[in-house]
């Protein structure tokens, strides 16, 4: 896992300083991802701590609709983005959870305007409140709903949108699947239950066909203090 996660460190460099032309990209499933862009309801990208998605991201300004990123940079991050090697403005709209509540009216409001939103299904940001239980490798884990939550308001479909490494210059990107949430589920998280296991399912398959590109360093088994 390590030596894998170097090889994307490095393509990310790759991409940043040489440009996206020296890493190719195949995206399976264009048609489909289009066709839910065309829908105008907005689209939430579900991805995962795999693959490399920002340099297989080089292949969705096919979308040609903006796409916002729910990302948290801490001070003194060293994790450099391949637009920071490049020196360039960042080509995504960045929202940070730590604005109003969580970057939530920020994400609507782009859903709205039918944009894509990205936001990661295997990492809690916060509070383990924002999340709910279901079940992955064989034990328990916490995902966020939040993006469930989301998809109900609005409408929106979710995408789980995976990348992967082929090749020593190539990757792939595949639409592995689209989740619907039924409209006016509420606050209630247990009812977003089954919509995230749908994710949890589809990230348990993913790393079943490639299981040195989950790049997961932390126990996300264990269960933190508050809940014991």
């Amino acid at each position: 896992m390590s030596l894998e996660l170097g090889k994307v460190l490095v393509d990310r460099a790759l991409v940043g300083i040489l440009g996206p032309e020296h890493v190719q990209v195949e995206l399976r499933g264009k048609k489909e991802l289009l066709d839910l862009v065309a829908e105008g309801k907005g689209v939430l990208l579900v991805n995962a701590h795999v693959g490399c998605w920002q340099v297989a991201a080089s292949v969705l300004g096919l979308v040609e609709t903006p796409i916002n990123l729910l990302m948290q940079r801490e001070e003194g991050d060293i994790d450099r983005h391949h637009f920071e090697h490049a020196g360039i403005e960042c080509p995504y709209r960045i929202i940070d959870p730590r604005g109003d509540l969580g970057g939530v009216l920020k994400m609507l409001e782009a859903l709205k305007r039918g944009e894509v939103v990205s936001v990661m299904g295997d990492r809690m940001l916060g509070d383990d409140r924002n999340g709910v239980e279901v079940d992955f490798m064989d034990g328990t884990v916490t995902f966020p709903f939040s993006a469930c939550k989301l998809a109900s308001v609005t409408g929106a479909p979710i995408v789980v949108l995976l990348s992967y490494k082929v090749g020593p210059d190539s990757y792939e990107m595949k639409l592995y699947r689209t989740i619907r949430v039924p409209a006016g589920l509420g606050r209630g998280k247990d009812k977003f239950i089954p919509y995230v296991q749908e994710f949890a399912d589809t990230l348990e398959a993913f790393c079943r066909e490639h299981p040195f590109q989950f790049f997961n360093f932390f126990d996300m088994w264990k269960k933190s203090s508050s809940n014991e």
